[in-house]
């Protein structure tokens, strides 16, 4: 039997999962090239954290419909971190009463970044959102003043590169601030019960 050197084992690989605590990543499934990058950095990033990032329907897939898939993932996960990337470019052009509230085109991301955030914040798993500068300024959790400031980081595409981003203070500190809560949340539902009578 021959082994090849340096090769990493079945088992190896299996028991590297083993210690990495599950998050659920929100993100979409239609990326562009420097979207991609940024994604392919974060989870990098998620992994380095000795975390093991898992996201529909790529890594996870139930038979069941998209919400109950969704809710199976936030319970069995100890964390979720949204990224909420630009997808459409939008003008809207009448209102169903009155004028539109606004007439200026803005970018919006997928309907998954409201829903996903939102089913685990209701179970109270720790989150953090990453948004593409410019996305969802005005809908749903992504808009200003619905989530505390202190899980929330923009990305400036335009303007920032994506080691820029990642080397960034606020990036490092929000990070490792959710990284701590993440494993804080891991040890409080999986700590055995304990009677010392």
């Amino acid at each position: 039997m021959s082994v090849v050197k340096d090769a990493p084992s079945a088992i190896q690989t299996c028991v590297d999962r083993a210690f990495r605590i599950p998050i659920f990543l929100s993100t979409t499934n239609t990326v562009n090239d420097v979207q991609g990058q940024f994604l392919n950095r974060l989870v990098l990033e998620i992994e380095d954290a000795l975390l093991f990032p898992r996201t529909l329907p790529v890594s996870e897939q139930y038979p069941e419909n998209i919400l109950t898939n969704i809710r199976r993932l936030v319970f069995s996960s100890y964390g979720l971190l949204a990224i909420n990337f630009r997808r459409f470019y939008v003008e809207i052009l009448r209102s169903n009463v009155g004028d539109p509230p606004t007439t200026t085109p803005f970018w919006e991301g997928s309907t998954f970044s409201q829903i996903e955030p939102a089913m685990a914040f209701q179970f109270g798993i720790p989150i953090l959102l990453v948004r593409e500068t410019g996305t969802d300024v005005s809908n749903g959790i992504w808009a200003g003043g619905i989530t505390p400031l202190n899980i929330f980081v923009d990305w400036d595409s335009d303007n920032q590169s994506v080691d820029e981003f990642f080397n960034s203070v606020q990036w490092r500190e929000v990070f490792a601030n959710w990284t701590a809560e993440v494993r804080g949340n891991y040890l409080l539902r999986t700590e055995p019960m304990f009677n010392n009578q």
